[in-house]
This record gives structure tokens, sequence and C-alpha cells, in this order.
């Protein structure tokens, strides 16, 4: 698994072979968290057409869709939430994200 790009405080775009998954930072006040999700086909034409503009978009609406609660206080829970892969994945993610701030000499967050 390797960084392919990122955009700070927000999102990391990350390759694992042909899948290409995008780890959002949501943030709600006190709770913050991350959101990783593999990105379907729809979502990586987009893209690829689209580019970083289209990751932005894509991150803002998981974050506001708020997927670490079950139901939120206007609407239906967050479609994002059952894509999470976090809870299998993120010490890939980490492992990722660590090499790559080493490679490009980026000090960790504080």
């Amino acid at each position: 698994m390797d960084v392919v790009d990122h955009a700070r405080a927000a999102w990391y775009l990350l390759a694992d072979g042909d899948a290409l998954l995008l780890d959002v930072n949501c943030n709600h006040g006190a709770v913050g968290y991350s959101v990783l999700i593999e990105l379907d086909p729809t979502e990586r034409a987009r893209w690829e057409e689209e580019g970083r503009a289209y990751l932005d978009a894509l991150s803002h609406e998981i974050h506001f869709s708020a997927p670490i609660v079950s139901t939120p206080p206007f609407g239906e829970p967050s479609p994002y939430r059952a894509r999470d892969l976090k809870s299998t994945r993120r010490h890939e993610v980490t492992n990722a994200v660590r090499r790559w701030r080493e490679a490009n000499s980026i000090p960790p967050p504080h």
C-alpha cells in the first residue's frame, strides 16, 4: 500500500494493488476520527476525470454525512459507514502514511 496523493488535514489517497482507498479525516467538535473507503468504479472514474477537486468534494461529503453516528439528527445514517474499512486496514494505512512522510521529509502531525 502506498500514498498516491493527499490534502493536508483532509484526506489521503492510497493505492493497494489495483484498489484505490480514500482515508478521510473527520472532525465533529471534540470527536475526531477517520473513515477509509475503497473507491467504487463510479468514484474512481470521477477521480480520473476531475482529479483532486473530486476527492475534495467526496471527502467533504463523507465528513458531513457523519459516518461515526448510527442515525444523525436530521436524516438517514451515512452511506459511508458500512463501507468503512478502517477496522481491518488501519495498520496498513498508518504504515503507508508513515513511510510516505519519512520519504518526503514531512514531520508527523501534532
